[in-house]
């Protein structure tokens, strides 16, 4: 099944989000993904001491986890 969610659309433009950015935006909270970092799950810029998520890393991470609507009901 295809998604209806249309990532490219809801977040902001910027290349490369800070954690903190991504907690402020209401989409995934700071300890999440402090977790997802430690476990591999999503793809991390080290800049520094700093993490930062890239635009593209964090759509294919929600695209992966988004369970679509059935729309055969």
């Amino acid at each position: 099944m295809k998604t209806i969610t249309d990532y490219n659309l809801l977040l902001p433009s910027d290349m490369l989000f800070s954690i903190r950015q991504i907690d402020e935006i209401k989409l995934i909270k700071e300890a999440m993904l402090k977790k997802l970092i430690y476990n591999r799950e999503i793809e991390v810029v080290k800049i520094g001491k700093k993490n930062f998520i890239s635009r593209l890393s964090l759509i294919a991470y929600l695209e992966a986890n988004t369970i679509p609507l059935e729309t055969n009901k």
